[in-house]
């Protein structure tokens, strides 16, 4: 339609329409609601013979009522000193930074201070409240400033009003006749990411995470080569291989097993000093693979390690791919968040060229767990590598344009609504706001570096590329060590570190081995509401922890 069109009358027509449906709907809901028996606290003590006037009637009631329906008359009280006990404990006082990160209980011992039993009869909502507050109190605060353990953090407020909507509605997002809203808003997100990316087409889902996100790729790379063995089965297949660097994430050989390839079909690539793919090792094990008699298959290339935090050389990975007819996937669970930046961006130069992407906005861009996309440049490969045709949920005789319908297209049935709270997010920020987030993360990461860098005792691995900073620190009375008998010592230091500092509830910060050297620390950060006073802090806590070793 010519964007001067006049499309008034058809508006104003179409409106008319849904306003006379909804008001035959309204009267229909009225006379339902008419003849419906109220079920309310009175109803319920009838058919609760022998119980007693006043508090302890209200208390049994409660601890009876088995009806899954939120009640005004007995529920809006609970929810009301939940959400409070929720907003002002687990919100605003866990994230401040005044608490602890943890109120640590070792495992033998927390079920005598939280009751994790499940009773045959329903407890009063008075003792669910207490039962909040000790599963707040010793919980892990992830959204603690100094929670920087893993790669999530922080508590977004506009993702997490998301998160609350999605299960105040509680859909599922297979078919647009449960789910319109949502449908829609994902078409829309995804479409957005794939964008970013710099693909003007494609389709996309979004996941159980990442791990479930890079096992669809090798799925559909799969698919997209050998299209009969979805109906034939493995019984026919050549040995396909998978490559992936040393460094990657250990999902795809996860994954690898669980659809059939196995673990010993997993090829590792070497990496440099920096963590990097090394291309040329990759020509040689390509050709190792078919002088085998195999059939490589793919190559998984990561944008942002778990540990390290390096991006593949993903331009010179897409040639040797396109050399070689293999699907070019790219796992930046974590670093793709680095392309809503014009400042970093650039560190996934190549993206554009994959056939696949996963990329998880609840890691480098802080939305709520969980939040993960598989994006796809090929258009049509979901449903054909997928689809089944449920008749009880995908009829091809709907009164609605049936395409609109998505959950064909997943391994999953039933399927949360992760979209919303991203969304939420997209739209309070906006790709402004995105970019800010990033921005701050990397100079953070770079103000840490710089702290460690020329301090006595600090030992930095390997320059940062992304935001991880991995790094050794050596107290004062091991200082006079070198080579082995000091690489033996830091091994053993660091978990004692780690011990002291969950002991203590300060901060909490992950440590690791890789490819054989001894145990070290990684940094990571995705809560852009830390400070160059949080960095010193992680510094001077480290060394105060470490001070008699």
């Amino acid at each position: 339609m010519p964007a001067n069109e006049d499309t008034s009358n058809d508006e104003t027509s179409l409106r008319m329409k849904h306003e006379r449906a909804d008001s035959s709907a309204e009267s229909s809901w009225r006379k339902m609601s008419e003849e419906r028996p109220r079920a309310n606290s009175s109803s319920l003590t009838l058919n609760l013979p022998g119980l007693v006037n006043g508090t302890e009637e209200r208390q049994r009631a409660e601890k009876r009522d088995f009806r899954s329906m939120p009640r005004r008359d007995a529920h809006e009280k609970l929810f009301r000193d939940f959400f409070e006990l929720v907003l002002q404990r687990a919100v605003f006082q866990s994230t401040s930074g005044k608490d602890r990160v943890v109120e640590w209980v070792d495992p033998y011992d927390l079920r005598s201070v939280v009751d994790l039993s499940l009773p045959a009869e329903g407890v009063s909502h008075e003792e669910l409240l207490t039962l909040t507050r000790d599963i707040i109190k010793y919980s892990v605060k992830t959204g603690h400033p100094h929670f920087v353990n893993q790669l999530f953090s922080s508590l977004d407020p506009y993702g997490l009003l998301g998160q609350w909507l999605t299960d105040a509605l509680n859909p599922s997002v297979y078919t647009y006749e449960v789910s319109p809203v949502f449908s829609l808003m994902e078409e829309d997100v995804l479409r957005e990411m794939r964008a970013i990316i710099g693909w003007q087409g494609g389709e996309g889902l979004f996941c159980p995470g990442g791990s479930m996100a890079n096992g669809y790729a090798i799925n559909l790379a799969r698919h997209h080569r050998y299209p009969n063995l979805k109906q034939s089965g493995l019984s026919q297949m050549p040995r396909l291989v998978v490559f992936t660097s040393e460094d990657a994430h250990y999902s795809v050989k996860k994954l690898a097993a669980f659809l059939g390839i196995g673990y010993d079909n997993v090829y590792l690539v070497k990496v440099d000093s920096r963590g990097k793919m090394m291309v040329s090792d990759l020509e040689t094990q390509i050709a190792q693979a078919v002088k085998e008699g195999a059939a490589p298959l793919m190559v998984s290339a990561t944008a942002g390690t778990t540990v390290i935090g390096a991006f593949d050389p993903l331009r010179e990975i897409a040639e040797v791919c396109k050399k070689h007819g293999l699907w070019f996937h790219v796992d930046a669970a974590w670093g793709g968040g680095a392309l809503v930046s014009g400042t970093y961006r650039d560190l996934l130069d190549g993206i554009q060229f994959a056939d696949s992407v996963t990329w998880n906005p609840h890691k480098l861009l802080a939305a709520p767990q969980q939040c993960s996309t598989l994006l796809l440049r090929h258009e049509g490969l979901l449903q054909a590598a997928h689809g089944c045709g449920a008749s009880y949920l995908f009829q091809n005789d709907k009164f609605y344009d049936a395409s609109f319908d998505c959950g064909d297209r997943h391994v999953q049935c039933g399927r949360r609504a992760d979209v919303i709270k991203f969304w939420y997010m997209w739209k309070a920020k906006g790709m402004r706001g995105f970019e800010a987030h990033v921005d701050h993360l990397f100079a953070l990461s770079r103000h840490f570096t710089d702290l460690i860098r020329i301090r006595d005792g600090w030992h930095l691995l390997v320059e940062p590329e992304c935001i991880n900073v991995c790094f050794r620190y050596i107290p004062p009375s091991k200082r006079h060590l070198a080579g082995q008998e000091l690489e033996q010592a830091l091994h053993k230091i660091a978990p004692i570190i780690k011990e002291r500092m969950v002991r203590a509830g300060t901060m909490l910060i992950t440590y690791q081995t890789l490819r054989n050297m001894p145990n070290f620390f990684r940094l990571v950060l995705q809560n852009s509401g830390l400070t160059e006073v949080d960095m010193k802090f992680f510094v001077e806590e480290i060394e105060r922890l470490a001070m008699d070793l």
